[in-house]
């Protein structure tokens, strides 16, 4: 079936893919908050060092929305010997969320009936995706991790497993994140989800067997939440209104945005995209919980929040937010960056320092 799936539909790995460095495991099961059950699923992860004998020297990394279990490709300068994540000291696991498109059970993947997803994948939600990580954590027999940390939705869940599992990990680290969606993230996730479903090879969710899936609506969603990844200034310097100088009468910020959407394509899934950013949109660690206040206060472990302060994604007032509400969080770590949200990954010295400080607490 995958062999005859193409880039033009869809850019997630399938099963006739190489799986390159991914490892895999099976963790049964999971009720996810809708009421529905996910069946037999799935996690794709890589690990980077060795798990000491006492098995205490694991670190979570919880990735970025597009981000996925190879952190050395997506979080450049990192992970390895002598970086943040120091393969000498610590054992690195990264596993790609419920949801995703690169190895875990995502709506790409196979369903029990033998037929993709698509339209049938239930609705996850941040909460779902941490206790999916809390059951493969089981499967692969890590019982506490030292440290959970994550950017982005990757903060978001690392508060979940603050919150929901707090014996299970020593401290988290929360980078360009929040404890609740906002307004302006809601409105700019549904314009960006409204972009691929309008694609006319949308087919509702069922284009896997199509020629062609959501291409142009998945680049138009990227181009969208690129301009929110960084910042007005950046832009104008970098760009301002050149044109592009070439025979398609472009200027040089749509080629820049015309780029980011052609490589998002080649390596995700529309319906992931869709099914991550819903995710994120329902985000609320007060939930269920007496709100968002209550959430926060209930926190027992260390938590280190990372602001960057010209996110305008994650406006560092959400940051702040979480620093003064955890009981123990530490003082807010403010990170200075002309790239915005994606600071993250740019700034690797000073978010290299961040977690230093993170692990140092433990």
């Amino acid at each position: 079936m995958s062999n005859s799936i193409t880039t033009a539909v869809t850019g997630a790995w399938l099963e006739s893919h190489d799986p390159g460095d991914r490892k895999f495991v099976k963790i049964g099961f999971l009720l996810l908050e809708s009421g529905e059950t996910l069946p037999d699923i799935t996690i794709a992860y890589q690990t980077w060092g060795t798990l000491s004998a006492a098995k205490d020297n694991a670190i979570l990394i919880n990735h970025a929305m597009t981000g996925w279990s190879d952190v050395t490709s997506w979080w450049p300068n990192m992970v390895g010997p002598g970086l943040p994540f120091d393969t000498d000291k610590y054992f690195i696991v990264c596993p790609n969320v419920i949801g995703g498109c690169q190895g875990s059970t995502g709506p790409s993947s196979i369903a029990p009936d033998g037929k993709r997803y698509g339209s049938r994948f239930p609705v996850v939600t941040v909460r779902d995706m941490a206790a999916a990580e809390l059951l493969f954590s089981d499967a692969i027999g890590i019982k506490k991790y030292r440290l959970a940390v994550g950017p982005s939705l990757g903060g978001m869940r690392s508060l979940e497993w603050a919150i929901e599992y707090p014996d299970r990990v020593g401290a988290i680290c929360t980078i360009g994140s929040s404890a609740v969606a906002t307004g302006d993230q809601i409105g700019g996730f549904s314009v960006q989800i409204r972009a691929i479903k309008s694609d006319p090879n949308f087919n509702g969710g069922d284009y896997y067997e199509q020629a062609n899936g959501p291409i142009e609506g998945l680049g138009i969603a990227r181009r969208i939440a690129h301009l929110t990844y960084r910042t007005e200034s950046e832009m104008d310097v970098r760009f301002g209104g050149q044109m592009q100088g070439d025979d398609t009468g472009r200027y040089a910020v749509e080629s820049y945005l015309d780029h980011q959407a052609v490589k998002l394509a080649k390596r995700f899934d529309a319906n992931t995209y869709i099914s991550l950013t819903s995710a994120m949109a329902s985000h609320d660690v007060g939930r269920d919980r007496g709100g968002v206040v209550a959430a926060l206060e209930s926190i027992k472990i260390p938590v280190v929040v990372v602001s960057i302060d010209t996110d305008r994604l994650f406006p560092p007032r959400l940051q702040v937010e979480i620093a003064e509400l955890v009981p123990k969080a530490q003082p807010l770590i403010t990170i200075s960056s002309d790239f915005g949200h994606d600071g993250f990954l740019v700034e690797s010295e000073s978010v290299g320092a961040a977690i230093a400080k993170a692990l140092s607490i433990i």
